[in-house]
């Protein structure tokens, strides 16, 4: 398995510390720097009509709170049992599905005083720039943080005129955030289930390329640049998963292991056959041993590689 080194990754680690809270940060970061909330404002989680869209609810379950994030902070550090990791994740989900609930709740009110047609614009932009901090930490750099984005499109949209306290929420709006919410806990889940089958099976870095680039696709659809009503952004995420996915990448290291274990048997056997027939032919068996002992004193002096050779204190197959 190719371990992620992602420098992002690597910070947010140092800072956290601990497979679990790791994970908490990172499926709960979408609800704290607020693109979450930001998709449920741009109407990215229903029709237009108001009623959940499966699509919707996937495409944020899968990208924002699951994706190339998650899989590798479950494959690569999270350790115990499967119904341990499966405990943590389902006391996880506990937690993040009221609270997207209740940000669902809270930015009706907010969209009252929003200019919905400006801060649409920064809702996409906000994942464009996740999408490429993913992809690349280098252009990381030069970008400002989600939290950065959403806080900018709030002033450039805010018109307290059309303020208005909503007391009872949309239910719609309401079940499409925790269904994308539980979505999310579902695919870290699956992830945890599967763990064993995918661990070591799975390009981590190849993931994640994939997955930024099915956050380009999921923030193209919330600009409207995108014209199709097909969930491109889903389509990516699974040929990615697809391409990432290589069953035998354990099975030649253990193939490569087992030619290195069989190799000195059979170099062992052959000076032993020599010294055999020595011996049926009425010659010394003594002196051809001291002959071959020579000789492969003499090859070592002159080949001098930079491994050991078969024969010293330890006898091994040589490198190829």
């Amino acid at each position: 398995m190719s371990v992620s080194r992602h420098p992002v990754a690597l910070r947010l680690e140092q800072q956290v510390g601990g497979a679990t809270r790791l994970l908490a940060t990172v499926m709960g970061l979408p609800l704290i720097d607020g693109i979450f909330p930001a998709l449920i404002i741009a109407g990215a989680l229903t029709t237009t009509a108001g009623d959940p869209s499966v699509t919707g609810i996937l495409q944020p379950g899968l990208l924002i709170f699951g994706g190339s994030a998650t899989v590798a902070v479950i494959l690569a550090e999270m350790d115990g049992t499967r119904r341990e990791q499966l405990t943590s994740i389902l006391l996880l989900g506990a937690l993040l599905v009221p609270v997207a609930v209740a940000e669902a709740a809270v930015a009706e009110t907010i969209e009252t005083l929003l200019n919905f047609e400006v801060f649409h614009r920064f809702a996409g932009l906000v994942i464009l720039a996740v999408a490429a901090k993913t992809a690349s930490s280098k252009v990381g750099e030069y970008l400002p943080s989600p939290s950065i984005i959403i806080g900018l499109g709030l002033v450039a949209s805010f018109e307290p005129a059309g303020f208005e306290l909503i007391v009872t929420p949309d239910p719609m709006r309401l079940f499409s955030a925790g269904a994308a919410a539980g979505t999310g806990v579902g695919f870290a889940g699956a992830i945890a289930l599967f763990a064993p089958r995918l661990r070591g099976n799975v390009d981590i870095d190849l993931f994640r390329f994939g997955s930024s680039v099915a956050l380009g696709m999921l923030a193209l659809e919330v600009l409207g640049l995108m014209p199709t009503q097909a969930p491109v952004a889903l389509g990516v995420l699974g040929v990615t998963a697809l391409f990432a996915f290589d069953p035998g990448s354990e099975g030649e290291g253990a193939d490569l292991d087992e030619f290195v274990d069989d190799a000195p048997a059979t170099e062992s056997a052959t000076p032993d056959a020599n010294a055999d027939g020595a011996v049926a032919d009425g010659g010394d068996d003594v002196e051809t041993s001291e002959d071959y002992d020579e000789l492969v004193d003499d090859d070592d002096d002159d080949s001098s590689p930079g491994y050991g050779y078969p024969g010293e204190e330890e006898s091994r197959a040589p490198w190829l």
